[in-house]
């Protein structure tokens, strides 16, 4: 029933995780894809080689969308490579596995995770909307986190950045929806990705797992894109503002 074909994506942090995954499904869709990376260039390359076999056009970009400057370059290089965008996904952030209490959390730590998971999702979005206004259409997910909606102890710097997204996108829905542009978030719980791993591969990871999710286990990637997908189809053309919760049970809000 989902078709994206005809369609223009451009989707941030794709080559891995999450990312990696939406890349993937857009293009099983019959979405036209364009995704960045930051520093990963063989995994873009694997995944661009992988979305390729559905028969649309798959290209990565090395930018750094902390920067103004690459977010507008990614832009105008997906409008230029496939002639418009129709959807964003921004997903692009950081995680760090190690505690920071926040008397022992340094500026610079606070800064780079919110030029990173909440200027980023600014940035592109910024540019982005600028072209889906013009055509009077367009999709903007931008993925989140249960940290965002209850806190994270000792990742207060991760849980703001995150939290900052759903204040922004909810404002975004009404600003833009008389546009037709409609703006939606996803907040995952665990997921298995390499920024988890390092917490999900230990015994007390394990015991996260069953202590907080009813369903005992992480998210795979691929049950995270799923739902994004959703957002970005013609099942969801009355849903804006929303704030998508795929976390196994473990927050449950409206």
């Amino acid at each position: 029933m989902i078709s994206l074909a005809g369609k223009a994506a451009l989707i941030t942090g794709g080559s891995r995780g999450i990312g990696a995954a939406t890349v993937k499904l857009f293009a099983q869709a019959g979405a036209d894809v364009v995704f960045n990376y930051h520093c990963k260039k063989e995994a873009a390359a694997a995944v661009e080689q992988e979305a390729r076999k559905h028969g649309t056009r798959i290209e990565s970009l090395k930018a750094d969308l902390g920067r103004m400057s690459d977010a507008q370059k990614l832009v105008e290089h997906t409008v230029a490579r496939l002639g418009h965008v129709d959807i964003l996904v921004a997903n692009a952030g950081i995680w760090n596995a190690e505690d920071a209490p926040v008397e022992k959390l340094g500026e610079r730590q606070w800064d780079e995770m919110m030029r990173v998971s909440l200027k980023s999702v600014y940035a592109v979005t910024h540019f982005a909307v600028e072209k889906m206004i013009a055509q009077r259409s367009g999709r903007v997910i931008a993925i989140s986190s249960t940290a965002g909606q209850r806190g994270e102890a000792f990742h207060s710097h991760y849980a703001a950045a995150k939290g900052g997204i759903i204040s922004f996108i909810k404002s975004l829905a009404t600003e833009l929806a008389r546009h037709q542009v409609l703006v939606n978030c996803v907040a995952p719980g665990w997921v298995e990705t390499d920024m988890s791993k390092p917490v999900l591969d230990t015994k007390s990871g394990a015991k996260i797992l069953q202590a907080q999710i009813p369903l005992g286990r992480a998210a795979t990637p691929e049950e995270i894109a799923g739902p994004i997908l959703f957002l970005a189809s013609d099942l969801a053309t009355f849903i804006t503002g929303e704030v998508l919760n795929v976390n196994g049970g473990a927050v449950q809000c409206g």
